[in-house]
């Protein structure tokens, strides 16, 4: 890719991924930019930062002087975090939510619960964390906590 020989904050190994990774620092946020001619941005705070990031990235691109168009912009995954400030019984909850959940601390230190509604995939830790992930907007993060929020009171360890 051209690209990468024309800026300093690129980087293209076709051997580790088949992407140039580019960054920029206002927003903070990283693009994965593909032959397609798709970009993915990544790491953005929040859905404007998102937008304004690949607004950047479709403008940089622009001035190296390819015929770019910003279009189809859509939000595909939203990842949040939250603290419990509770640690949680992991084991109990997979037995009990085995439908919804693996469990295989030998393998991966957290729970990983599939809800179905919202479509939301939940990586739980005993510590009491949570990572949220597969969101397509605010609202399936936030009903997604209300929904496992009470569940997790449930096993929370004494």
């Amino acid at each position: 890719m051209k690209i990468n020989t024309r800026t300093r904050n690129s980087e293209y190994n076709p051997g580790r991924f088949t992407g140039l990774v580019m960054r920029i620092r206002n927003p903070r946020a990283t693009a994965l930019i593909f032959r397609s001619g798709k970009i993915v941005c990544t790491g953005a705070r929040s859905e404007d930062d998102s937008f304004l990031a690949s607004r950047k990235f479709a403008r940089i691109i622009q001035k190296l002087g390819f015929p770019v168009q910003f279009l189809n912009f859509k939000i595909q995954n939203m990842v949040a975090t939250c603290d419990l400030k509770f640690p949680i019984k992991l084991e109990s909850l997979n037995h009990m939510h085995g439908q919804f959940s693996t469990y295989e601390p030998e393998l991966y230190p957290g729970l990983i619960y599939r809800m179905v509604a919202p479509r939301v995939v939940l990586l739980i830790f005993v510590n009491g964390k949570v990572v949220l992930t597969g969101a397509k907007n605010r609202t399936e993060l936030r009903d997604a906590l209300t929904n496992i929020h009470p569940i997790l009171k449930s096993f929370r360890k004494q």
